[in-house]
């Protein structure tokens, strides 16, 4: 199967890199870390004028209608080059399901928002447990008149300090059984109750603790079914999944072709160490995981592009991301020497990222056991070994 880019998808490649490029230098990179919003407002408003907010939104609520393989090559790009936008949390986690899920009132409201406005969006999933498990929903929605009062906490909601709005996974039933009882709220970050601070994080990407004290939100805020919300997170899951992986596959190319670049400089015994055999094999080996990872994580959005998604291949993508892109981060440091771990080097920013990205939409271990149970439910085989 040829997973190869079209002439049209090759042109928003060549769009987008050239962008982030020109816009988000390494330099630039560095800066942000130390930002308090942790991107570039100038660089945003920029991406919303050149219509790449809408890129897969349709076009009545002033979308492009592109398709999901479009979107990946965006994520790819932003990867490669480890440029800081609240742009997944904003599209992938709140704007796609609000299209599949909101009314239609909902959605004229809010999809032109971020489409035209440059809306900032993002996802308060997390809790202390972590485990990325309905289970884990602890933040509390209790009904009082037309409005829902929300009390709890998130963790790690990425750029909410700049969020317009906030998509909270919340608990409408106390009993916790077969991931009943959640319901999604979208929720104005300025509302009267909620208290927001940056955390402290190894990755330096902006997380932040989210505390709900009382918060009202009115019922017509409810995303898609009270007490199923579930589904909704889980389709968030299966897309942000591929996605994510889909940046890190595009980061996994940029850092290749840094240490392809720096064995053919670097010398020893007054020979470029790229010339030495066991150099040599270890980047092939890194080339031909590289190209599995990215041919693995096209095949995943290809069949969510074609209305065929599979749990199991999304899971497999994500998983491969996350053991790929920190092996080659670790080694390639290796290849560097003690330099190499330093942030003055440039892959000591991309193994910064190995630091969040990996436990974003689900570590290694997560989705392992997604693609267990996969294969229990759907492979007899499997299934005999397994019990």
């Amino acid at each position: 199967m040829d997973f190869s880019l079209g002439v049209e998808q090759k042109l928003i490649q060549k769009s987008i890199r050239e962008f982030v490029i020109k816009e988000c230098p390494k330099d630039k990179v560095r800066e942000l870390k130390e930002d308090k919003a942790g991107f570039d407002p100038k660089m945003w408003k920029k991406l919303v004028k050149l219509g790449y907010l809408g890129l897969i939104f349709p076009e009545e609520y002033g979308g492009t209608e592109g398709d999901f393989l479009d979107l990946l090559i965006f994520m790819e790009e932003i990867g490669r080059n480890i440029t800081p936008c609240p742009f997944f949390t904003t599209v992938a986690l709140c704007g796609i399901p609000i299209v599949k899920f909101g009314t239609n009132e909902q959605k004229k409201t809010i999809l032109p928002k971020i489409i035209e406005k440059g809306h900032i969006w993002t996802l308060a999933q997390t809790e202390k447990k972590a485990n990325n498990c309905s289970s884990e929903i602890e933040l509390t929605a209790d009904v009082s008149g037309d409005d829902y009062i929300l009390n709890g906490t998130k963790l790690f909601v990425p750029f909410a300090n700049s969020a317009k709005q906030i998509l909270v996974i919340a608990r409408t039933e106390k009993e916790k059984e077969d991931n009943y009882g959640i319901t999604l709220f979208m929720v104005d970050a300025k509302t009267k109750g909620i208290n927001i601070e940056v955390m402290p994080t190894a990755a330096k990407d902006c997380r932040c603790e989210v505390i709900f004290k009382d918060v009202k939100v009115p019922k017509k805020n409810i995303l898609g079914t009270k007490d199923k919300g579930w589904e909704i997170v889980d389709y968030i899951f299966q897309q942000a999944s591929v996605l994510k992986a889909a940046e890190m596959s595009g980061g996994c190319q940029a850092i290749f072709d840094i240490i392809v670049n720096y064995t053919k400089e670097r010398k020893q015994f007054k020979r470029s160490i790229a010339s030495f055999q066991a150099i040599q094999h270890r980047l092939v080996d890194f080339m031909g995981k590289i190209e599995g990872l990215k041919f693995l994580v096209r095949k995943a959005a290809w069949q969510i592009s074609i209305g065929s998604s599979s749990k199991r291949l999304n899971s497999m993508a994500k998983a491969s991301a996350n053991k790929i892109y920190h092996n080659l981060c670790y080694h390639s440091i290796v290849l560097h020497g003690a330099i190499g771990w330093t942030e003055e080097m440039d892959i000591g920013l991309y193994h910064l990222r190995t630091r969040s990205l990996i436990f974003d939409m689900g570590d290694a271990n997560f989705h392992k056991n997604k693609i267990a149970d996969e294969l229990k439910s759907n492979s007899p085989a499997f299934k005999e070994i397994y019990s």
